[in-house]
């Protein structure tokens, strides 16, 4: 009677334990559904495990010419394993938002309160009213690394929170270098003044001063008699309005060879400098500017000469109206005049074992013992992913694999109630014999 007992005892509370731990199963699939739309989470899996069994007899080994026993051990039910973060990717998608971001790859967001940081893969940030690039829903700043005046970004000194400082102002930059290219036409007669004039080839260009004043210099490019030789002048209007000839001061003709190309062989060839002086009052003055066109050819081309500006430096003063992020998270900010300067560095964090990150609540995680201090880098680099602009990451929960594990819950459970049920059965049955 004793044995029966506990026998039917140790089917209970087996069956208690299933019951038990597939509510909680249950649980955390619910949880999974529930967040089939949270930006970038990650969905949990639960695994189990049996508990110690309570050995009825051991083993024996062959003797005596008689074959050996296995142990016979009955089992005293379940556990709960492990509920396990599945760091998988969640697909991409696009929103147009330009402070909207998701990494591609491994690597989370790095988020401060100011007194500690949190990690994340939600990228749903925007600017706050103080200029800060924050996630609105928390106030969490995005953290990152700030370039200095000349946009250069130092990632060995810690990091702070990232600014986006719309309508900061940046100074205006004199012209000194500019690059052209081109075709002069060999088939070009010798230069004459005219009138009209010809063997001249003109183009304009842009030449900005210290104080950001706009400068349109006329270059004239004029067909020596001298085979292959060609001179360099040109023409720019001062500050009271004069037209003004400026003769370069390095490379006043310029010499090609026989194939085409810009003679090498002549010292300085291909590299004009000019002086502009008298220019609007405050701006330094002369101004120097140096001008490269060794990428000039002289082929014959029908009387069609072609030159362009490629690059220039120097610019207006401008604000700054938007920004762009690129995909090693480099925050380049745009003015309004045009320019591009580097203004941030976005920061990412890996893990040694990012499975064994802890969640903190509003898709933000925490380390842990187990998983390892974040290894803090620039995006695309060190195993880090890169950043997408414009798109959030979604969910990676599979909603069909969840619904399964809603069934295989609940029969669970309900096979597990089934056991009580028929140990109550049993229970009863022995009590009826005794009475």
């Amino acid at each position: 009677m004793k044995g029966s007992l506990l026998t039917m005892m140790r089917a209970l509370f087996s069956a208690i334990s299933g019951m038990r731990n597939h509510m909680s199963y249950m649980d955390v699939v619910g949880n999974n559904i529930a967040n089939v739309n949270t930006t970038a989470y990650k969905a949990s899996r639960v695994t189990f495990q049996d508990i110690l069994g309570q050995t009825i007899r051991g083993a024996s080994s062959p003797q005596n010419g008689r074959g050996g026993t296995n142990p016979a051990q009955i089992g005293l039910g379940m556990n709960l394993g492990a509920i396990d973060n599945i760091m998988g990717q969640g697909s991409l998608q696009s929103t147009g938002k330009l402070t909207d971001f998701a990494v591609q790859g491994d690597g989370f967001f790095v988020v401060s309160d100011g007194q500690q940081n949190y990690y994340t893969r939600d990228g749903a940030f925007d600017i706050g009213v103080d200029g800060g690039l924050v996630n609105p829903s928390t106030g969490l700043r995005v953290m990152g690394w700030a370039a200095d005046s000349s946009g250069n970004v130092d990632t060995q000194t810690p990091l702070t929170a990232l600014e986006i400082p719309f309508g900061t102002r940046i100074s205006a930059e004199p012209s000194t270098k500019m690059t052209m290219a081109g075709n002069l036409d060999s088939g070009t007669p010798t230069y004459s003044a005219g009138p009209p004039p010809t063997g001249v080839v003109n183009t304009t260009v842009t030449a900005y001063d210290s104080l950001g004043n706009s400068h349109s210099v006329n270059l004239e490019f004029r067909k020596n008699a001298t085979a292959d030789t060609w001179d360099v002048t040109g023409t720019y209007v001062d500050q009271s309005g004069t037209t003004q000839t400026i003769t370069p001061t390095q490379s006043a003709q310029l010499k090609f060879t026989t194939t085409g190309q810009i003679d090498s062989t002549v010292a300085n060839n291909g590299q004009i400098k000019f002086d502009l002086a008298n220019l609007f009052n405050g701006a330094v003055t002369p101004q120097t500017v140096n001008v490269d066109v060794t990428k000039f050819t002289q082929f014959a081309s029908n009387g069609n000469s072609q030159v362009s500006l490629q690059n220039q430096d120097g610019f207006p003063a401008g604000a700054l109206v938007s920004f762009a992020v690129g995909s090693s998270g480099e925050i380049s900010g745009i003015y309004s005049n045009g320019s591009n300067r580097v203004i941030g560095q976005l920061a990412l964090a890996n893990f040694v074992n990012p499975g064994g990150l802890l969640r903190a609540g509003q898709n933000n995680w925490i380390p842990t013992s187990n998983s390892g201090d974040a290894i803090v880098g620039t995006p695309n680099s060190g195993g880090r992913g890169t950043v997408s602009t414009g798109t959030l990451e979604t969910s990676n929960v599979d909603l069909a694999q969840q619904f399964t594990n809603v069934i295989i819950a609940q029969r669970g459970f309900q096979a597990s109630s089934r056991v009580i049920t028929a140990s109550d059965q049993l229970l009863q049955d022995l009590v009826n014999i005794i009475h």
